[in-house]
């Protein structure tokens, strides 16, 4: 069973600092592209950034210059470095990862890790 477990949200002051993680778990022969999405109450999942098998990364505009996407393919893993944050930050953050089994490619989705930036 594959498994895509975020963790690293929690509650943080305006102009601090967290790191989320996305790792998978089970039966993977690679991870390809993963993203990072964020949902607020009431508005809608945006995207918030994306990495590649070849490490190319995307951030929407909102989160450029502060966040910054890694991977550690040896640990099937996805970070996303989180700073200077914003009340407008808070929401419940998602990755969405490309994993291959068995010789086939698969999307699965995190549960969530809620961000909440707040003095």
């Amino acid at each position: 069973q594959v498994q895509l477990v975020e963790s690293g949200g929690g509650l943080v002051q305006p102009g601090g600092s967290l790191r989320l993680s996305c790792a998978a778990s089970g039966s993977i022969n690679r991870m390809y592209t993963v993203g990072w999405y964020r949902q607020a109450p009431g508005n809608q999942r945006e995207l918030v950034a994306t990495i590649t098998s070849g490490d190319t990364t995307n951030y929407a505009d909102s989160v450029k210059g502060r966040f910054t996407i890694s991977r550690d393919n040896a640990k099937n893993t996805v970070y996303l470095q989180m700073n200077s944050l914003k009340p407008e930050d808070t929401a419940v953050y998602y990755c969405k990862a490309v994993l291959e089994r068995s010789g086939r490619r698969y999307g699965y989705w995190g549960q969530g890790t809620q961000v909440t930036v707040s003095s």
